[in-house]
């Protein structure tokens, strides 16, 4: 008799040492994602993510004005010292992972999470292909804008309306496409915000938005999410005191050449 209440008793505490714990739990010990970042378009896509899929993250500022790019701590991480960049703590097979450049941030998150980056093909290539545009076509156009339009130490109207005229050609691609769907893949993706912090800055590109209606509306509907809001205001006082057209952080951030070492 004693004898089997002491193995109920064992039993009963086995039991409960094998209850997995709980999502809470799990959450709560988890270390954060390490976020390098300032608060540019490009850096905006990551916050964004990190928002819309609520993953507890640490921001860690890195100022491109100042040359913080270029510590040897960052290129650690960042190899082409840009940012963003993040370390995920819990990457593949619980082993931190550093990874640089937005787009493929984005994808990892989408991986790791299993939000905004489906995994059926015909949908995944769908995401890829408008995140692949913009990495290559939206984000370097109209950053090239920026600085001929705003930046340069001389003014050359030719490549002020080169770019401006791409840009301008670019809207036009994602005007069309956005006719007939609510967001740039279908649904709502980490194409849509890779996209949305470089948009968002048409009036400064010299762009009439009101030219392209349904990009208007695309604009208006992702800025509408609570996310996105959250994202693009992250750290948006570091910027306060900043003056691009101060030649020594124009130095920094537009004089740079090769490193050999």
């Amino acid at each position: 008799m004693a004898r089997g209440k002491a193995k109920r008793a064992a039993t009963a505490k086995a039991a409960k040492r094998a209850k997995p714990r709980s999502k809470t739990s799990a959450k709560t010990t988890a270390k954060p994602i390490e976020l390098y970042y300032w608060p540019t378009p490009n850096g905006f896509k990551i916050s964004i993510m990190l928002e819309e899929c609520r993953l507890p993250y640490s921001l860690i500022p890195v100022n491109i004005s100042k040359g913080e790019q270029f510590k040897p701590d960052f290129l650690k991480i960042a190899p082409n010292n840009r940012m963003p960049a993040i370390i995920d703590p819990a990457g593949p097979g619980g082993r931190p992972i550093a990874i640089f450049e937005s787009g493929a941030i984005l994808q990892y998150l989408g991986r790791k999470t299993g939000k905004f980056y489906p995994r059926e093909e015909r949908a995944r290539v769908e995401v890829e292909q408008w995140l692949f545009w913009q990495m290559g076509g939206l984000g370097p156009m109209a950053g090239q804008l920026n600085h001929f339009k705003h930046y340069a130490r001389e003014t050359l109207a030719y490549a002020i309306k080169r770019y401006e005229d791409e840009v301008n050609r670019l809207y036009g691609v994602m005007n069309i496409r956005l006719t007939d769907r609510e967001f740039l893949a279908g649904k709502y993706s980490i194409a849509d915000m890779a996209c949305v912090g470089w948009a968002n800055l048409w009036e400064r590109q010299g762009q009439d938005i009101n030219q392209f209606p349904h990009l208007k509306r695309w604009l208006e509907t992702v800025k509408a999410r609570p996310a996105v809001q959250r994202g693009m205001a992250l750290g948006r006082e570091l910027r306060q005191g900043v003056d691009m057209k101060d030649p020594k952080v124009q130095a920094v951030l537009f004089g740079q050449r090769a490193r050999t070492g």
